[in-house]
């Protein structure tokens, strides 16, 4: 079957009955036309379903418009994070590219897949780039770091105030009574010594003993590391890493006969969407995705804008959600 062709500005013109510089002129809104020719070429445009071609429009100016995302395709967080950043840049004239990262992606090919495509600037989830990496990409152009703190380095950072929301889960499961509280880590993921920080404190705070040991960022860490609770014995409660972990953990334990909450309570970390299911129901430190996304988008465009201001850091406070795996001793 023969596809239509597309709708040109010359086929506007000719149904409007102006030239086509017109027509330009018109979609460029610029001075040059009457009111009356405008309204002939809108009316057209709008009989003819034409629209003009952004992209080529700004590209032939040297601009984009383009944010170039990169996010981990295996970390569900993130995909909230994306949704997010559509909803932030829903309103403007800017668009999202994304390139994912993964088992078989590396972050430096994500990166480079968006400069080639003239990204105006980088919105970078999680990144796992040294300092020096990032500082080199950041002297190219903008960046912003969603998610992870991040300290000598011209980049924009926007993130979760982690320390925080640890000390929230530590101290909400002592008020419960609880008083051998573990935390199983993220090792070195973003956001991971922060929470260790803001745990190591809480107990701390509390006069209870801290006990960290490796966890993960995954389920299948979750279920392993319950295997290792089962055998040196299980806690009065966990604070996990995040969710996707916790939820590995909570069915694990589960499945070997282990109450949660009335054996252990299990606090995650995200608010994701595995959070809230009704088999799941896990206490969690909720994060902010809308709040988060729309401080990186007005980041990265005041970076290219060159605006006078630009904050260095912007630190979201998490919030406490509380569900069924966590309940009083």
């Amino acid at each position: 079957m023969t596809r239509p062709q597309p709708v040109t500005m010359a086929d506007v013109a000719a149904r409007a009955g102006v030239s086509r510089a017109l027509v330009s002129i018109v979609f460029r809104g610029v001075p040059g036309a009457s009111a009356a020719n405008r309204e002939r070429v809108l009316r057209a445009a709008a009989e003819l379903d034409y629209h003009p071609d952004e992209r080529a429009r700004l590209l032939g100016s040297g601009r984009s418009r383009t944010l170039g995302v990169v996010h981990g395709l295996h970390v569900p967080f993130h995909g909230e994070l994306v949704e997010a950043l559509y909803d932030a840049v829903a309103d403007s004239p800017w668009r999202l590219r994304l390139e994912p990262r993964g088992r078989s992606r590396t972050e430096a090919a994500a990166v480079r897949a968006l400069l080639d495509q003239r990204v105006e600037a980088l919105v970078l989830l999680g990144p796992g780039a040294g300092r020096s990496e990032l500082q080199e990409l950041a002297a190219r152009l903008p960046v912003v770091v969603l998610a992870r703190a991040l300290r000598q380095v011209d980049a924009g950072v926007v993130r979760t105030d982690d320390e925080t929301g640890a000390r929230l889960a530590v101290e909400h499961l002592v008020g419960l009574g609880h008083r051998r509280i573990v935390h199983l880590h993220g090792g070195r993921a973003p956001g991971a010594t922060e929470r260790r920080a803001g745990y190591r404190r809480a107990v701390q705070s509390a006069g209870l003993p801290a006990d960290l040991r490796p966890g993960g960022a995954d389920g299948a860490s979750g279920e392993a590391a319950a295997a290792d609770l089962l055998r040196d014995g299980v806690p009065d409660a966990v604070l996990a890493f995040n969710d996707e972990f916790a939820a590995g953990l909570l069915h694990a334990l589960r499945a070997a006969g282990v109450a949660v909450p009335g054996a252990v309570s299990i606090v995650g970390f995200d608010d994701s969407a595995v959070a809230a299911l009704s088999t799941v129901s896990l206490t969690t430190v909720g994060q902010d995705p809308a709040t988060l996304a729309r401080h990186a988008v007005e980041q990265a465009i005041a970076r290219v804008e060159g605006a006078a201001e630009v904050r260095r850091e912007v630190v979201v406070t998490p919030r406490l959600v509380v569900r069924g795996t966590t309940a009083g001793t």
